[in-house]
């Protein structure tokens, strides 16, 4: 049974997210654009750039989790990838929130919070 086309999407919003996270922390991190969105110095950028490109790879596996579960929807382990990564990225964003900035909350679980209710209940 195919997805709702709201939760198709949304599910596909936080994959979307997230592959961008990926390029964020891997890619531009110790550019002008990496060191903007995430506000710091050419200095702290540098410092923390292992640590972030660690952190962009994890949420590329995220990424790659829910496309599966897109790709596999209705099958029995299609349907388990996207509760499962879903999941993840909730816990994610919430630990993220409580550690680092309260932002991650709307940027990274609410998003998951909405895609996992809309795949709870339209399907």
């Amino acid at each position: 049974m195919p997805l709702h086309p709201v939760t198709f999407g949304l599910i596909a919003l936080v994959a979307a997210l997230h592959a961008m996270f990926l390029v964020l922390e891997m890619f531009l991190w110790e550019r002008p654009i990496g060191r903007r969105i995430f506000r710091t110095t050419a200095e702290d950028a540098r410092a923390g750039a292992v640590l972030a490109k660690n952190q962009g790879l994890y949420n590329g596996f995220l990424a790659a989790g829910l496309v599966v579960g897109l790709r596999d929807a209705g099958t029995p382990s299609g349907n388990a990838f996207i509760v499962f990564f879903l999941g993840a990225v909730i816990i994610a964003g919430l630990y993220g929130a409580a550690t680092a900035s309260r932002g991650i909350l709307f940027i990274q679980a609410l998003p998951a919070a909405a895609a996992l209710t809309s795949y709870s209940l339209l399907g």
